[in-house]
């Protein structure tokens, strides 16, 4: 069995973007290790949410182990910084946060977790974090250095898949889906579909995955874009998940060539679920 290290940046990321590989692979009996840069402390509150004394980094931390308990990891910890808010603001160039942090010094952080894991598999964010927030762009920069430093052999960038994204997108505009707001930049979401090297079916877990969201209610919702749509177009919307092979080299794959789960053994590339399939819908 190996050591899979999922590195996210904030509380409810780990849930939105790998919740579903995070649980099949902890039902297969790999070791699930979840680290997150920060607490989230920049989230947004709505009246009445904490208790006297509470803080919102307080909150979320609680909700973070819920949820990871939920999809089945063997350990949770954060990397020890604050959140930066979103780009632009001032927040994210305060000292302290996890956007103006020493890339040295946090990589070392996460190489040191690495190394005590032995972990077989590191996954990031892509270089743009997904969608351009500074706590996700600093997760893909330290993860990236950190698997340097601490030699991991498998390494993957969770992403979305742009053309599913956009396709989505036209998709909500004739139904009742969502508003809009929620897939403003789509354009820039994830990645082109070619780019792709991974799509995990992860249809066996959304059930599972979306447990894990509703576990992080002080930021989403039961009236949120994630959990109000009905069980079928949730498992239509959330039922895969996405990732760009960063190591061992990727040979044969992008271009509508997909395997179908995590590398798990770089000797082997043996998969942690599913298999390599051609023409893969995004």
């Amino acid at each position: 069995m190996a050591t899979v290290t999922f590195f996210h940046a904030h509380p409810d990321d780990e849930a939105i973007a790998t919740g579903g590989t995070m649980a099949s692979l902890a039902e297969q009996g790999h070791r699930v290790v979840l680290v997150t840069a920060t607490r989230g402390e920049l989230g947004e509150v709505s009246d009445g949410l904490l208790a006297t004394g509470e803080t919102l980094g307080d909150r979320r931390s609680v909700e973070l182990a819920a949820a990871a308990a939920v999809l089945g990891a063997d350990r949770q910890l954060f990397l020890g910084y604050e959140d930066s808010g979103m780009e632009g603001e001032e927040s994210a160039a305060r000292p302290g946060c996890f956007a103006t942090a020493d890339l040295d010094e946090a990589a070392g952080r996460l190489a040191a977790i690495l190394d005590e894991e032995a972990a077989d598999v590191l996954v990031v964010y892509d270089e743009h974090g997904g969608y351009g927030h500074p706590d996700h762009v600093q997760v893909h920069r330290v993860g990236m250095a950190a698997a340097d430093r601490a030699g991991t052999p498998v390494v993957y960038m969770a992403t979305m898949d742009r053309d599913f994204m956009l396709d989505l997108r036209s998709r909500a505009a004739e139904s009742d889906l969502a508003t809009g707001d929620e897939l403003d930049g789509a354009d820039t979401m994830g990645e082109p579909g070619a780019r792709i090297t991974t799509e995990v079916d992860v249809s066996p877990w959304v059930s599972t995955k979306r447990a894990a969201m509703r576990a992080h209610a002080s930021q989403i919702g039961e009236d949120s874009f994630f959990l109000a749509m009905p069980d079928d177009m949730f498992a239509t919307v959330w039922g895969q998940e996405w990732f760009i092979r960063v190591r061992p080299e990727p040979l044969g794959l992008g271009d509508g060539i997909r395997e179908g789960g995590l590398v798990v053994d770089a000797g082997s590339l043996a998969l942690g679920g599913g298999v390599v399939r051609e023409g893969a819908e995004g």
